[in-house]
């Protein structure tokens, strides 16, 4: 139900119209309508193209768009040599037309490299602390099984009843419904995260997720609005000046071949009637120019109007227009129009440069013809923080996650952003990220705040340095060229609006993009990773107390302390409540900061509380065993004694706090009210009763067994008061 609401649609031919359909259902055969932003559903050969540029970086590493159109090429063509095909997994950039499905699904390009990384899903840090967890319990069930069983049958025991009671302290001793309460808990964070709007792909991404110490995070629409604007129009002396924008407008309302957010700003700036100036040609943006140029006739005279990043069109300059028009040499500007540029850019506007050239008549648009033009202006666009975003860096930093920005943007830029959203000002670029071998990165990349100028590559190396200071990182990203970062990340976050590779690379959708939203579902994931802990600890300590405490008395007693269907009677009774975990709150400083397993401290803390356990069992032994009780007798209050202890210490090991000053889910205080009355009534029930092995219990020796159990959560609250101490320190 969750991952229905992140289906991807495309547009085909059926019938002779145009209709929508899921992408999982476009078959060999369909024709695919393309258009600005449309992911391209199968491996497909173009039928049309209207300046059809196509991302295929996905596939090829290229990081400019290819562009494709009808046509023929050889068979033996490498896949950035075929025009005339588009291939699944690649997304339009611009332009538009239609092309004729040949693959789909495995058999595509695309789907053979995606095929290879499903059967190798990256393992998470959650599931590799299970598996160590898991190891430390298969070898202290080990030992003491084997020791158990050796020294029963040395001391003449019956082979087969001490063998089944070794197995029934292996049972009693794992915590066999950790996975049913891992799925449960899990299932129950998805279904809360996305009612926060926080979708899970993946259930076992939510405690990695609770988990992250790091994210790294794009700029544009997370930290800013997402939304470009014109501020200014400026000529190359710096004052404001209408004629840099007629130009701009020009350029932008008449180009068709890239569509993008900054010329969309300069369209919604102001409207300037164009019915006077008739468009020639046209060369389209490419990412190594980083520039597009329109030709246009106006007043008689054939016009290149050029607009693109200021520093590649300041290289095709050799002259600049004042604001009086008089044309001078370029460099009697260059210095003023540099410092302006970098002032800007420090106050977080992204600037391009506007420039002209008269073009003779047999001269016809192309790279070729940007070159002597004159300097016309500068345009400032602005893209402003969200108002939100302060906020929701102070609100991640609150939760112990350290927020860290990766762009492409200008150093300045990214570094104007990150100070006005409250984010460090430490910046390294990608030119010195690739000057530094991987252990410089490892032990540089903690200290800085933005990453900026950088490609899809050093976003991957950044993650990887990350991750092997031994935090938990994460990664948001939407766009295509995020894909390699959303894999490389310990838990990938994408958004509901990302492109269709983007959203299945990550393991968390957020429906909205927003850190505000993003913080909301990281509490959902510690709240769920809390309680499973809280399962571990409770579960584990008791039972270790338990099943050693009657080990040891297995060797001193004449008798077997529990038979084995007692042992696994305690061991189902007490697993209720424990399922109710599961619902069971988490008091605010537990959710405050990330959590991870550590296996040392589950080990120390099934040691330390195994042997308080273990304690006033023997203690308990040796009380039953001073009175003289009989052999049915002492069973049946050894049992009871241990599910009330067990029942009580969940409420006391489940908060680090006095736990009369940390209330429980009512799920989990219910069912542990209605496990204990049944513990009560069981022994006396004539039917059921001495069918497990029990006996009649005097006042006396229940009398006995409460104070027992008394004690020993007194004991409890001691032990997790100085054990907590102990390791703050």
């Amino acid at each position: 139900e969750l991952l229905r609401r992140l289906r991807t649609r495309a547009a085909v031919i059926r019938g002779g119209r145009t209709v929508e359909i899921d992408s999982d259902h476009v078959v060999p055969g369909d024709v695919l309508v393309l258009s600005a932003g449309s992911a391209v559903a199968g491996d497909a050969r173009v039928l049309s193209a209207n300046c059809l540029y196509v991302d295929q970086a996905a596939l090829t590493g290229e990081s400019f768009p290819a562009e494709k159109a009808p046509g023929a090429c050889p068979a033996d063509a490498p896949m950035e040599a075929r025009a005339n095909a588009v291939f699944a997994g690649t997304h339009v950039v611009s332009g538009g037309g239609t092309a004729l499905v040949a693959a789909t699904g495995g058999r595509t390009v695309f789907g053979g490299v995606a095929g290879d990384l499903a059967h190798r899903p990256p393992v998470t840090g959650f599931e590799r602390g299970v598996r160590r967890f898991g190891y430390l319990l298969l070898e202290i069930t080990l030992v003491m099984v084997v020791t158990v069983l050796a020294v029963n049958v040395l001391r003449g025991r019956p082979p087969l009843e001490t063998l089944l009671f070794a197995l029934a302290l292996a049972v009693g001793l794992a915590p066999e419904l950790l996975p049913a309460i891992v799925s449960v808990t899990l299932a129950h964070g998805a279904r809360r995260m996305a009612a926060a709007r926080v979708i899970v792909r993946r259930l076992v991404a939510i405690e990695d997720f609770g988990g992250m110490t790091i994210l790294c995070t794009d700029k544009t629409g997370t930290l800013t609005e997402g939304t470009v604007r014109l501020d200014s129009a400026l000529d190359a002396r710096g004052h404001p000046s209408g004629r840099v924008f007629l130009h701009a407008y020009v350029n932008a309302a008449l180009q068709s071949a890239f569509a993008n957010p900054l010329d969309a700003a300069i369209r919604a700036h102001g409207s300037i009637d164009l019915s006077t100036w008739r468009k020639v040609g046209e060369v389209p943006y490419d990412f190594t120019r980083k520039r597009l140029s329109v030709l246009v006739e106006h007043g008689g005279r054939r016009l290149l109007v050029t607009k693109g990043a200021l520093p590649a069109v300041l290289g095709a300059c050799t002259r600049a227009e004042e604001s009086d028009g008089r044309v001078v040499p370029l460099s009697a500007v260059r210095g003023d129009v540099e410092a302006r540029f970098e002032a800007l850019s420090r106050d977080g506007f992204r600037c391009l440069g506007v420039a002209v050239r008269e073009l003779g008549g047999g001269e016809a648009a192309g790279p070729a013809a940007e070159r002597e033009m004159t300097f016309v202006g500068t345009l400032a666009l602005a893209d402003p923080p969200r108002a939100d975003a302060a906020g929701a860096v102070a609100e991640l930093r609150g939760l112990g996650i350290t927020v860290k920005m990766l762009t492409g943007d200008n150093r300045h830029v990214a570094a104007a952003v990150a100070a006005r959203v409250g984010l460090g000002t430490r910046v390294l670029t990608a030119a010195e990220l690739r000057a530094m071998p991987d252990a410089a990165l490892v032990r540089r990349a903690p200290a800085v705040d933005v990453f900026a100028e950088l490609d899809p590559h050093d976003k991957s190396r950044i993650l990887g340095a990350l991750r092997r200071t031994g935090g938990t990182v994460g990664y948001l990203g939407d766009g295509i060229n995020d894909a390699p970062a959303l894999h490389a990340a310990d838990v990938g976050i994408s958004v509901d609006g990302a492109v269709d590779v983007a959203r299945q690379a990550a393991s968390v959708v957020l429906l909205e993009k927003s850190l505000a939203v993003l913080a909301e579902g990281v509490r959902e994931g510690r709240r769920a990773f809390g309680n499973t802990l809280k399962y571990v600890f409770v579960t584990l300590s008791a039972n270790f107390g338990n099943m050693f405490s009657m080990a040891v008395a297995s060797v001193f007693s004449t008798f077997l302390p529990l038979l084995p269907r007692q042992i696994l009677l305690i061991n189902v009774l007490s697993d209720l409540p424990a399922m109710a975990i599961a619902h069971d709150r988490l008091d605010p400083e537990d959710v405050a900061r990330p959590r991870r397993w550590d296996v040392a401290m589950v080990r120390d803390f099934m040691i330390v509380f195994g042997i308080v356990s273990s304690a006033f069992d023997l203690a308990t032994f040796a009380v039953l065993w001073w009175m003289r009780v009989p052999v049915a007798e002492f069973r049946t209050a050894w049992f009871l004694e241990s599910m009330g202890s067990e029942l009580l210490i969940l409420l006391v090991i489940r908060t680090r706090r006095p736990f009369l000053r940390s209330r429980p889910g009512a799920a989990l205080a219910w069912t542990s009210l209605a496990v204990g009355a049944v513990t009560l009534v069981l022994p006396w029930m004539p039917w059921l009763g001495p069918g497990l092995g029990f006996g009649p219990v005097t006042p006396r020796v229940l009398l006995a067994v409460a104070g027992m159990v008394a004690a020993y959560v007194a004991a409890n609250e001691a032990a997790k008061h100085l054990f907590y101490r102990r390791r703050a320190k």
